[in-house]
């Protein structure tokens, strides 16, 4: 039987988040909004799913603090900011304070073509072990699922596939294919919307101006 996880989406302050993917969105000044439309379609597929039993987000920016307690979900404050990793750390703790057995996951906040039945099936195939889900190069970390009543033990980065590999966790083989389309690059984004954008990146797409717009099926 497959058991509940709480999910935390560790995301960026706005103006640090997502720097090479500023020619994805025209004029610059709507990256903000393209950083948002991202992290809250992550996070309303995360929501939609079975096995998500809590999705929290981690961000120390007010304007995605309040974005997100608007819609009802709940926003740890990672401040003093330290990094991906530490936010993660940081919320891990929480969590598990709250409840020892809790198990706990870390999120990408990058999925906006997330399909809960591709987050859903990570968690079954995952079954009890520490796992993690590698991005479409292999080399990233989309999902790191910790065992129950465990520590998170993060190492999001530059060859985080490689790092959560060698501290044990073991890699998903499915082909899930919406949970590793993250998206760094214009490119990617463009690679995200043939799969098909959520509805608040799709709009932000849309609206955008300019050679930099995506446009794609959703």
């Amino acid at each position: 039987m497959t058991s509940g996880v709480q999910l935390l989406v560790p995301i960026k302050p706005l103006h640090l988040a997502k720097t090479r993917l500023r020619g994805a969105s025209e004029p610059a000044d709507r990256h903000s909004g393209l950083v948002a439309a991202l992290a809250s379609d992550t996070v309303v597929a995360a929501r939609s799913t079975t096995y998500a039993v809590e999705v929290i987000v981690v961000t120390s920016d007010p304007h995605l603090t309040a974005l997100f307690r608007d819609n009802g979900v709940e926003v740890l404050d990672d401040s003093p900011a330290s990094g991906l990793n530490a936010a993660l750390r940081y919320g891990d703790r929480v969590l598990r304070q709250r409840n020892p057995e809790a198990r706990v996951g870390a999120l990408q906040a990058d999925l906006p073509a997330l399909r809960p039945e591709d987050l859903d099936a990570a968690i079954t195939e995952a079954g009890a072990d520490r796992v993690f889900c590698s991005d479409g190069q292999g080399t990233g970390t989309t999902l790191l699922l910790a065992r129950r009543g465990s520590a998170l033990r993060p190492e999001f980065g530059p060859g985080s596939a490689r790092a959560h590999r060698s501290g044990g966790a073991r890699e998903l083989r499915a082909p899930l294919e919406s949970l590793r389309r993250d998206v760094d690059l214009p490119t990617d984004l463009e690679v995200a919307a043939a799969l098909g954008l959520g509805a608040h990146t799709s709009t932000h797409v849309r609206a955008a101006e300019g050679p930099g717009s995506v446009r794609g099926p959703v």
